[in-house]
């Protein structure tokens, strides 16, 4: 059976997510993102104030998405927390590539106080990473987890640039033994020397 049609509302969120990651926030028209969901520039404003509100309810709702499904999943045994969190996180990326580009190049164009509500939900979701990853690693300090869990998001989070050049499973374990080895594979010991590669970069 068909699924439940999208209101109105979700249907404007989406179709701007495509039109911003594609063309970015200022280079779409509130007529261009009216006109892609069947309305008129006017008709819009019945749905959100702006432009600016349609992007602020868009980071927002992505933001206390994912640290809403985050907080579940870190939950448990530490190994199984950080696969389930990897799971979920390579899910939503490989799912909504648009989002993904939108939530980490168009913020500043958030006004405050949803950008304020925007990095504390973003925060958040750090900080249930960092916790699963320190309970794996104790040798590790926050500020070390948290630089690597930056790092792995931004292997997950190229999914806009690499999703579609390998079908979705094979990309999603892919992606999911990257970030893995990644995060829980000790860091060489200070003052290791990299040989050079054998080929030119």
């Amino acid at each position: 059976m068909p699924g439940p049609v999208p209101s109105t509302k979700r249907r404007i969120l989406d179709a701007a997510a495509e039109l911003f990651a594609r063309h970015g926030y200022h280079g779409v028209s509130i007529g261009e993102l009216g006109r892609a969901v069947g309305l008129t520039g006017p008709a819009l404003y019945r749905h959100f104030r702006g432009k600016e509100s349609v992007l602020a309810e868009m980071l927002l709702d992505i933001s206390e998405r994912l640290a809403a499904e985050g907080a579940r999943r870190a939950a448990g045994e530490p190994a199984a927390a950080l696969d389930a969190l990897l799971h979920w996180h390579i899910a939503f990326a490989l799912d909504h590539p648009a989002l993904i580009t939108v939530h980490e190049r168009e913020l500043d164009n958030v006004p405050e106080p949803q950008r304020h509500a925007v990095r504390r939900a973003q925060r958040a979701y750090v900080e249930q990473w960092v916790e699963v990853l320190i309970a794996l690693r104790p040798e590790l300090d926050k500020p070390t987890a948290r630089a690597a869990v930056h790092a792995a998001f931004g292997l997950l989070n190229s999914t806009p640039h690499s999703a579609g050049s390998l079908d979705r499973e094979t990309m999603a374990r892919l992606l999911h033994g990257m970030a893995r080895t990644a995060l829980v594979f000790p860091a060489p010991p200070q003052g290791a020397v990299f040989p050079a590669p054998p080929y030119r970069l």
